[in-house]
């Protein structure tokens, strides 16, 4: 589920836990969780008319509806849907399409009534029909007899009894899991067993606690009197070995953590309720810098994910408990991005075999986007109340945000798989790769080579980021990047530390600071920005018009547009690239021979270093091409430089 705060997530899975909650009856519905907008008029009407707080449908297995019918006979299911409600005096009702007509005539089936009884039976629709006719009978053989004691007593109850009867059976038990479940870092053992047997006293917190006492064999009064100090010792390490080993499958973080059970007295000093009796004490040893701290002073995440698999733990090992439905609200809130991710897959290989899982999340790392129909949207609708669904476009934006940067991710994941990525600029500059590479290649010349992925980075600023994300995943990662005075140090910093194999390019523009429109000649660029700017010119632009010192003829159209007011004062590079783009066939004309050589010359250096190509005028001493991952720096100006030692 998928909602922004306070959008209903927690009062829906709280509400789910309470049908059926492991815990028992003790953590049902209460007045007070009545609605506080009708709760004055709601009060009156409370303890003779309660209102149904949930409503669950489930499916029934066919194994399920084959329990029900080799008791009573096939067909008394209308349909396998069937539905449980709770009101708030917490007695549950089941909502279900009987028919027991069907029942009726399996009853008399099995009775082997003889043929002319039979035949005056097939019309009763009802218990109380069938005994209407049987009780009409001048004679009663006595297979009428027995099916009538066995209707007085089989049947005394009503169908719909009958079959919950068997339903109830089968609800799952729902098993709530937050961040309140947690375990503490030091526990009270009297305290806690006072509270236990007081009932209804215990928290979250304290039925992990309890489920881990569980897991272990001991029990409250063993460790309270500490009786067989080293016999509970040993059962207490077990347990943590055994938790920390199933963690650890699944927490990639940090492996170099164990937890600790220890019991002491306690000090007189603290306060209340750990100044007396036996107090548990949970601890984390950090074997890389051999230290420990409390339970609950260390990493929220690690914290959580080891209290929930002791929790866990101790109700699969209980077996008790078969059929369970898990929810979570907001699991791993505390988790790193990748550790959200282990958490998946420990839901996906050791929970979703065996239970179904219905979990609230605002992280998009959370979101698996090869199971998208099974997200569901959350919102607070106002006078409708919460709703829940399948559509997110019935939602709001900040709803559906989470969902947008999961798929914007998965696209970006998806981009960064191919082999040889071409990071550039920005957008502009990816449309007039795509369309100059159409033009040379239409005129014989060399093209990009489509074995590329090209990305924009949004400028030299971010190439860091982009590089620690390609990481050394990837074969090649050429970065055609504008070169001004600011951004050569932002390329020579990135350089020094990412570049395998740095490669000298020839200029390709012949100016000491350019972008990738300097790769066209100015009269034919300014078409461009003249025609996608029409109407928001006064006039149209030349070379003289912008008179700007700048060698760049971007940096010359944003200080004219900024001086002169055009177009909010802003220029933006996309738009003359999206005009090409839409009219490149027939502005290719224009395209002149000069523009062409350079576009071919610069594709020449670029696909030099994919795989099985030989770099164009290679120098004589150029060493093969590394089999490892390696960077590649082109530039639109001057080459970028590369460390020494690396020449």
């Amino acid at each position: 589920m998928l909602g922004k705060n306070e959008s209903g997530k927690t009062a829906f899975l709280s509400a789910l836990k309470k049908l059926n909650p492991v815990s028992g009856v003790s953590e049902g519905f209460d007045l007070k969780d009545y609605p506080r907008k009708g709760y004055v008029r709601y009060k009156r009407v409370h303890n003779e008319n309660p209102s149904v707080v949930i409503r669950v449908e489930f499916e029934l297995t066919e194994g399920e509806v084959k329990e029900i019918e080799a008791d009573m006979g096939p067909g008394v299911l209308k349909t396998n849907i069937v539905v449980v409600e709770k009101d708030y005096q917490n007695r549950r009702r089941w909502v279900m399409d009987i028919n027991e007509q069907a029942a009726v005539q399996n009853a008399c089936d099995r009775a082997n009534l003889p043929v002319e009884i039979r035949e005056r039976t097939r019309k009763a629709t009802t218990f109380a029909q069938l005994v209407s006719i049987l009780e009409a009978l001048d004679i009663k053989p006595s297979v009428v007899e027995n099916l009538l004691i066995d209707i007085a007593t089989r049947y005394k109850t009503p169908m719909r009894d009958q079959v919950a009867t068997y339903l109830e059976k089968h609800l799952p038990v729902f098993v709530y899991f937050d961040d309140y479940s947690t375990l503490r870092g030091r526990i009270s053992i009297p305290d806690i067993r006072r509270r236990a047997e007081a009932g209804n006293q215990l928290d979250d917190a304290d039925r992990t606690f309890l489920s881990l006492i569980s897991l272990v064999g001991a029990d409250l009064e063993d460790l309270e009197a500490e009786t067989n100090y080293e016999h509970l010792k040993a059962e207490l390490e077990s347990a943590s070995i055994n938790i920390s080993d199933d963690v650890f499958k699944y927490w990639q973080q940090n492996r170099e953590l164990r937890v600790e059970f220890d019991l002491s007295q306690a000090n007189p000093n603290d306060l209340p309720p750990l100044n007396e009796g036996t107090i548990m004490h949970i601890r984390i040893w950090n074997n890389k810098h051999r230290v420990s701290v409390p339970f609950d002073e260390r990493s929220k995440g690690f914290v959580w994910f080891f209290s929930f698999l002791a929790y866990f733990s101790g109700l699969e090992a209980s077996g008790e408990k078969h059929n369970m439905i898990l929810l979570f609200d907001e699991p791993g809130l505390n988790l790193h991005a990748m550790a959200q991710y282990d958490f998946l897959r420990f839901i996906n290989e050791r929970l979703s075999p065996k239970y179904q899982v219905v979990y609230s999340t605002h992280s998009p790392f959370m979101i698996e986007l090869d199971k998208l129909a099974a997200v569901r949207t959350v919102q607070d609708m106002g006078d409708r109340g919460t709703i829940i669904t399948d559509d997110p476009g019935s939602h709001d934006k900040e709803t559906v945000f989470p969902l947008q940067v999961a798929l914007g991710f998965g696209l970006a994941q998806s981009l960064f798989m191919a082999p040889n990525c071409l990071l550039v600029n920005s957008p502009s500059d990816m449309l007039y790769l795509q369309v100059l590479s159409e033009i040379t290649s239409s005129r014989g010349r060399a093209r990009l080579d489509p074995r590329w992925v090209v990305i924009p980075v949004g400028g030299a600023d971010n190439l860091p980021m982009y590089l620690s994300l390609l990481g050394d995943n990837y074969m090649n990662v050429a970065v055609l990047m504008d070169v001004t005075a600011k951004s050569k140090r932002r390329i020579d910093t990135s350089n020094s530390g990412a570049i395998r194999n740095g490669i000298k390019v020839v200029e390709i523009t012949k100016v000491r600071e350019a972008d990738m429109e300097d790769v066209f000649e100015p009269s034919f660029y300014l078409k461009l920005v003249n025609e996608s700017y029409g109407k928001d010119l006064r006039h149209e632009l030349t070379m003289k018009t912008i008179n700007d010192a700048s060698p760049r003829i971007v940096q010359r159209l944003t200080n004219y547009f900024r001086n002169e007011a055009i177009a909010g004062g802003k220029f933006e590079t996309y738009r003359p690239a999206s005009l090409l783009l839409q009219k490149h066939v027939e502005m290719r004309k224009d395209i002149d021979d000069s523009t062409v050589e350079r576009a071919s010359s610069l594709f020449e250096r670029i696909n030099a270093v994919l795989p099985n190509s030989a770099p164009a005028a290679a120098p004589a001493a150029a060493a093969p091409a590394s089999s490892a991952a390696h960077h590649t720096w082109y530039t639109n100006g001057e080459r970028a430089r590369t460390p020494a030692g690396q020449q």
